[in-house]
């Protein structure tokens, strides 16, 4: 796809940030995303609910707030529609807890159910938060736990334990925005959500964009209950594999990792948490405001390898 040269185009695809930023004056730009999915919980209100959160995600991985968002909905033409309306409701209710709202949105008819958002966010030009502005010596501090993917997985597979899947859930419902927050009374070098391509993926994208390495300690990465159950069980998604084919040749394993635990790191997340690279000195009172957060690694010089797994 061609670069469009415009001043104004303050982030767009280059670097695979999460989020289009564009400038309106200098003291104000809009950021601008679009996410759906299929449903991934049994539930309708509460798949509408996560995927909204997970549209949401990437205006705060921005460090934007979101103002509006536009529905995508795909439904059967003779579909329950008490179904779809509770899906809408879901969605709506965690808009207003993101004080996002909603102004309208577009539906087709299909055999298969999607839905999602576009949405709007609003931000500062100057404190625009990329994923190529990792710098040496930054920690890495990641403020969710790993895992939903596993255990939707395993849930499909009919073998989740229900406190497995509603861990999972609590954690996709869980909005970024007290993490854009928190970050945001810091100094920020870089942020990047980990969403479809997994904690290597993503990861992958912020080192490459801010040609630098990124060292993980795998040990030090919080993970949900039974996600390391379900994927010892098989519970190996389709876009686990594909993320750990693409992304796997990026990685230096210093020590042995349990393949399980290497597993973890390529699972596909749905509302996933921010992995943010910011100056040592803060990291601590970043993880003061953010109890489920943990240090998990730190950047380094560009190596043979974007990420360096110790």
């Amino acid at each position: 796809m061609p670069k469009i040269a415009n001043p104004n185009v303050l982030a767009g695809f280059d670097h695979a940030d999460d989020a289009g930023v564009y400038r309106l004056r200098e003291d104000l730009a809009i950021v601008q995303t679009v996410d759906f999915f299929t449903p991934i919980v049994d539930d309708p209100f509460t798949f509408g609910a996560i995927a909204a959160a997970n549209a949401l995600s990437d205006v705060y991985a921005m460090g934007g707030k979101p103002v509006s968002a536009l529905s995508i909905v795909a439904f059967p033409a003779h579909g329950d529609s008490d179904v779809l309306e509770a899906i809408m409701q879901g969605g709506i209710e965690k808009m207003q807890e993101a004080d996002c709202v909603l102004l309208g949105g577009h539906s087709v008819a299909d055999a298969e159910i999607k839905f999602g958002y576009a949405i709007t966010g609003t931000i500062d030009p100057r404190r625009i938060i990329l994923n190529s502005g990792a710098q040496l010596g930054d920690a890495l501090v990641f403020t969710k736990a790993l895992g939903t993917g596993a255990i939707v997985t395993a849930h499909k597979k009919g073998f989740a334990q229900p406190q497995w899947l509603d861990a999972a859930t609590a954690s996709m419902l869980t909005l970024n925005r007290r993490a854009c927050e928190a970050m945001l009374q810091f100094g920020p070098h870089a942020c990047t959500d980990i969403t479809g391509f997994g904690l290597i993926g993503h990861a992958r994208e912020m080192a490459m964009a801010s040609d630098v390495t990124l060292e993980i300690d795998p040990a030090a990465i919080p993970t949900l209950p039974g996600a390391v159950e379900s994927l010892a069980g098989g519970a190996l998604s389709k876009g686990l594999h594909n993320n750990r084919e693409f992304a796997s040749c990026a990685v230096e394993i210093v020590r042995p990792i349990d393949p399980v635990n290497l597993d973890l790191l390529y699972d596909p997340q749905t509302s996933g948490g921010l992995l943010i690279s910011l100056p040592e000195d803060e990291a601590h009172g970043l993880l003061a405001l953010l109890p489920d957060a943990r240090l998990v690694g730190h950047v380094l010089p560009r190596d043979n390898k974007p990420i360096r797994l110790i």
